[in-house]
């Protein structure tokens, strides 16, 4: 028996036999229009990633929080849109998905110029860390719906620095050398960034959080969620982004989505 065959028959029976029930899968369109509003054949196949996603990784919650079927079917539909056209594969490197009922207190350190290390609290609503776990906070999570017009969504962040971190998209992002078509992608990418800071600094208004500012790898996280829950309005203030990053994704939801 070849391991592509088996593959193949655990992915037809997974589908069979724990897909998701048709009342769940609709009350959850019916909670996120970033997700209503895709074509139905996208929809169908989001579905298929969703209950393949829910297979494969183990939910736990935090603070006796349970999270219920319903939770776990929101965050997993919208952490496979940003790879609905390049496969689960790219989720390969992490099982656990920790939930929080709220955003929580992370301690932080961080050496100053001279070496004088400061302490702070960062509050977190999720957090993805190589090899897993990513932590999400399910108050973000729930409020999806509404905060899209913000171009915010704390799963397409976090899963976006999954993607990052599998595929090194960013990688090489301070280097002075890029060759290559990805070297070509990558500079387009900075390009962007710096454009992005240097609107920060004139405090022009943006679509973008400016916590994007932080890093490439921020900018590129914080665009993803743009791209996918507010894609128009992201192609009409960055054109050039919103390319980029339709290439990466292999999709074009500004075409479905208004």
């Amino acid at each position: 028996m070849s391991l592509g065959w088996w593959r193949q028959w655990r992915r037809k029976r997974i589908l069979a036999t724990r897909a998701i029930p048709d009342a769940l899968w609709q009350a959850t369109l019916e909670q996120y229009p970033f997700l209503a509003g895709r074509r139905a054949d996208e929809r169908a196949r989001l579905r298929e990633l969703a209950t393949l996603f829910l297979a494969a990784k183990e939910f736990s919650g935090a603070g006796g929080l349970v999270v219920t079927d319903a939770m776990a079917v929101a965050i997993s539909a919208q952490a496979c849109l940003p790879v609905l056209e390049l496969g689960l594969q790219r989720y390969d490197g992490f099982v656990g998905i920790v939930v929080h009922a709220d955003p929580v207190l992370a301690r932080r350190e961080h050496a100053d110029d001279i070496g004088v290390v400061h302490e702070y609290d960062e509050e977190l609503s999720g957090e993805a860390m190589h090899g897993g776990p990513v932590m999400l906070a399910w108050s973000d999570v729930a409020d999806a719906g509404t905060t899209s017009a913000e171009a915010y969504n704390v799963v397409v962040h976090e899963f976006a620095h999954v993607l990052d971190m599998h595929g090194g998209l960013t990688e090489g992002a301070h280097e002075h050398r890029r060759d290559g078509a990805r070297g070509a992608w990558l500079q387009a990418l900075v390009d962007e960034y710096d454009a992005f800071c240097v609107g920060l600094i004139r405090r022009d208004e943006s679509l973008l959080d400016p916590y994007a500012g932080e890093a490439v790898e921020e900018f590129f996280a914080v665009a993803a969620e743009a791209f996918f829950v507010a894609p128009r309005a992201l192609q009409i203030e960055r054109p050039k982004l919103y390319n980029l990053l339709r290439e990466v994704f292999r999709q074009d939801p500004a075409l479905t989505l208004a």
